[in-house]
């Protein structure tokens, strides 16, 4: 492909970002997130419909983009929730998910539904937590005892499927697997020591000096950080999800100087670019003929995300969250699509996957981002909204 074409390809998606907001803004009555309107204009400019663009030459820069979003999630994760009762809550959670996963996953196996049984069943367990951050920031959901409850459940249902992907799915076996998993973990820890190794002053106050000048010092070590976990993974055979989220848990405890504006360029950087080429290049890829011709997969799919990892959180949190939050829960830790993506990819790549299964698995997922959020958010003004005082109640 030539570097015109490439940069056709970039310019392109570069005109979807920017419209995006002003389409939200006309469709706000609808509160549709803005990974959705990436999703559905790259649909449009994709190879299926106006064929405008090539996703071929956006790959680097999309796998860049699903590596800030992994990276902006594990940055938002306080590991401190796993020692509280929202961490022990989502992690009994989703083992409880796990086990219903795998038995739905073994009928559907026994019916011939599908035949990749371990990424459909790993695909049944996600949480799309870096899809729902900037969702659950915009309408204020992070905050309080909800916020904390749903932030734990997001990370491991975001975490614990990547460890899962890393273990039965890496290139190198389960024990290899395994053992990578361990080694890029301890090397994810080592690399929070290293800011603690420069004691020289002179060095110390060039690098805070330069972080909110022309040499952007923090933003760019940053960036180090992320593509050398990246690259480390890799060089593992695990995914990349994984190496990116691992360097935004570390980036948390590692990053020095303004932790506010860092955290306000990572979102600039991400959020501004290559989060959505990512989202744009998903829908691009998208296989729209093999969705039309099984709808009712996609369907299936669709509704096992609810009931596999949504409604166990109605039991398990209820003696910590009303009912409407509860139910807020089960649709938000429902809601998947990133991680669907790359499990797709490697369950066609390894021949186990059908077609129609992988687009109706990333399909459900696309779905699920637009229905689910919406609806528990919804739920969540309904339940914001004031009394209205009657004059014989208010106090006259």
């Amino acid at each position: 492909m030539s570097l015109q074409q490439s940069l056709i390809d970039l310019l392109i998606v570069s005109v979807i970002a920017a419209l995006t907001p002003i389409v939200a803004g006309l469709l706000s009555r609808l509160r549709v997130p803005q990974a959705v309107i990436f999703i559905v204009g790259g649909i449009l400019v994709g190879p299926q419909v106006l064929g405008w663009a090539d996703p071929a030459g956006l790959d680097l820069v999309a796998n860049v983009g699903l590596g800030f979003l992994f990276l902006l999630a594990g940055y938002e994760l306080e590991l401190t929730l796993f020692r509280e009762r929202p961490g022990r809550l989502a992690l009994t959670s989703w083992l409880v998910t796990l086990v219903v996963a795998i038995g739905v996953t073994a009928a559907l196996a026994a019916v011939g539904f599908v035949r990749a049984f371990v990424p459909v069943a790993i695909g049944l367990t996600t949480t799309a937590l870096g899809t729902l951050l900037p969702i659950l920031r915009d309408n204020r959901m992070l905050e309080g005892r909800f916020g904390g409850f749903i932030m734990a459940a997001g990370a491991v249902g975001e975490f614990l499927p990547i460890v899962a992907v890393a273990v039965f799915l890496g290139a190198n076996g389960a024990f290899l697997g395994l053992l990578s998993l361990v080694v890029i973990g301890a090397v994810a820890l080592l690399l929070t020591f290293v800011p603690r190794l420069v004691r020289n002053e002179r060095i110390q106050g060039i690098l805070s000096e330069g972080e909110h000048a022309t040499s952007q010092t923090t933003l760019r070590w940053t960036m180090v950080l992320l593509f050398a976990l990246l690259v480390i993974a890799a060089d593992f055979g695990l995914d990349v999800v994984l190496g990116a989220f691992l360097a935004g848990v570390v980036l948390r405890r590692w990053a020095p100087g303004d932790v506010h504006s860092l955290e306000a360029k990572l979102d600039a950087v991400g959020y501004g670019f290559f989060i959505p080429v990512f989202f744009v290049t998903s829908g691009m890829i998208l296989d729209l003929h093999s969705i039309a011709e099984a709808p009712a997969r996609l369907l299936v799919f669709f509704v096992l995300f609810l009931v596999v990892r949504g409604l166990p959180a109605l039991l398990f949190y209820r003696r910590d969250l009303p009912m409407r939050e509860r139910i807020q829960m089960m649709l938000l830790t429902a809601t998947a699509l990133p991680l669907l993506v790359a499990l797709a990819k490697i369950g066609l790549d390894s021949g186990t996957m059908l077609p129609e299964n992988a687009a109706a698995l990333v399909g459900a997922g696309v779905l699920s981002v637009i229905v689910y959020p919406a609806v528990a958010i919804s739920l969540g003004r309904s339940g914001a909204r004031p009394l209205v005082q009657t004059p014989e109640h208010d106090g006259h």
